[in-house]
């Protein structure tokens, strides 16, 4: 039965929302929330704290508290969030402000793909909604949902206008999503759009990078996240992530020199402990790892940062990120605290029970076994999760790091056989990448057996 909606304040969000217990002066802050969320810049949390200690009895900042404590897949913020959805209980009194609860308490349950499902029909109800449609988009990422990145987007569009506040963000979110589907083309249009409307959508700069980086265009690629820095890294928290981007096409170009100035400067200079910044750490030594580029004791400052979290077992895709840090810097002792964790992850009742039974742990096991030079061993793990590995989130370019990881494995066996159809599908999807025709090449003179 549809919840009914009781008016109870006349106060409205900019979208035309009512929003339960909001004074004017609460309802400025929310906003201002909100609009810093859409750009992923500044502190939304501290503007959200603000409506809270404004209008104590306000549903929807005591909701946007628990959400953006739980986005961030920080362990510590589990807490947070919990308490804040506690607090909004009592308070939420329309069908909207409802549903976003329930949301909430499915995601702080680990129930990833109810919350998603929670969302995807308060979207329906309330198109209008960017904060539902952000929250959303953003547990599609992390559940790797590719069809829902794109289409609950497109559920909702035809319901906006240019006009509105916050389409830019609608764009940006609508590019990420045709891209993740294999849509290079409208993805890069309509990521390009975004941006023009505003300059510093770093989801909107990022999804075209994300465009760039698949179709293996460097050049284009070095261009569009050259052209201008400050607008998209300017009090960003997900600057880091960009920079990565950039980082990578000078990889795929072999600009070494270059990769390791955007480690130490933007992307890891500052030794953050935030896990999506120690993601991309990870992300990049291991490349660098792969291809055989002494990284200095690079690894060390990333692994004790991730020490404190190698027992909290909530995110498979973060675990695997932490091994390879800890293989890295070489603590096995770090890699047995995260396989226990593992196992009591495995053993609970969330979607990160399933994530890390598929996905996460034969990754662990692989990118271990890769360390210690067990090349058949890291084939065996990870040769069958490649095409499953959407599975415990991320994006494509984030999960090329398996493919990657197994090439390499299968070259120093050798495997010929392996070696040449993984690197013959990669050069097939990414014709132009230099990258990956080196790899081609060097799996094409390993002869197959006889």
């Amino acid at each position: 039965m549809k919840l009914k909606d009781t008016p109870l304040t006349t106060l409205t969000d900019q979208h035309g929302h009512r929003l339960t217990g909001a004074s004017a002066a609460a309802r400025e802050h929310y906003e201002r929330a909100v609009g810093l969320l859409r750009l992923y810049s500044g502190d939304p949390l501290a503007a959200a704290d603000e409506a809270v200690a404004e209008s104590p009895g306000f549903a929807m900042a005591h909701v946007l508290r628990a959400w953006l404590n739980l986005l961030g897949t920080e362990p510590a913020g589990l807490d947070a969030a919990r308490a804040a959805w506690k607090a909004a209980a009592p308070m939420c009194k329309t069908a909207r402000e409802k549903g976003h609860h329930a949301a909430v308490g499915e995601l702080i349950e680990g129930r990833w793909h109810d919350a998603a499902q929670t969302l995807l029909r308060l979207s329906a109800d309330h198109p209008h909604d960017l904060l539902a449609l952000q929250v959303g988009h953003q547990i599609d990422f992390f559940t790797g949902n590719a069809r829902l990145l794109r289409d609950r987007i497109a559920r909702a569009v035809a319901e906006w206008s240019p006009g509105m506040p916050g389409y830019h963000a609608l764009l940006g979110m609508q590019a990420f999503g045709l891209e993740e589907m294999g849509d290079y083309a409208y993805g890069e249009i309509i990521g390009r759009k975004a941006v023009d409307l505003e300059p510093r959508d770093s989801w909107a700069q990022h999804a075209v990078a994300h465009v760039l980086e698949m179709q293996g265009r460097t050049g284009d690629g070095i261009a569009w996240m050259r052209a201008n820095p400050d607008a998209w890294s300017r009090d960003s928290f997900f600057a880091v992530h960009n920079w990565w981007h950039l980082a990578l096409y000078h990889l795929d170009r072999q600009e070494i020199d270059e990769v390791l100035k955007l480690y130490d400067g933007p992307i890891y200079g500052a030794r953050s402990a935030v896990v999506m910044d120690m993601i991309d750490a990870s992300a990049m030594l291991w490349r660098l790892h792969l291809r055989g580029v002494p990284v200095g004791d690079r690894w060390k400052a990333l692994a004790d940062n991730w020490a404190p979290l190698a027992s909290a077992g909530n995110y498979a895709f973060n675990d695997a990120h932490a091994a390879m840090a800890f293989v890295g810097a070489g603590r096995p002792a770090m890699i047995e605290t995260l396989l226990d964790a593992q196992d009591r992850a495995m053993a609970g009742t969330g979607d990160n029970a399933r994530f890390t039974r598929e996905i996460g742990r034969p990754v662990v096991l692989g990118l271990a076994a890769f360390g210690e030079g067990d090349w058949a061993a890291c084939i065996e793990a990870l040769l069958p999760v490649i095409s499953i590995g959407n599975r415990f989130g991320g994006s494509h370019a984030q999960r090329d790091i398996l493919d990657l990881t197994l090439v390499e494995a299968a070259l120093r066996l050798p495997d010929p056989g392996l070696a040449r159809a993984i690197s013959a599908e990669r050069r097939a999807v990414k014709a132009s990448s230099p990258h990956a025709r080196a790899l081609f090449d060097r799996a094409r003179s390993l002869k197959l057996a006889a």
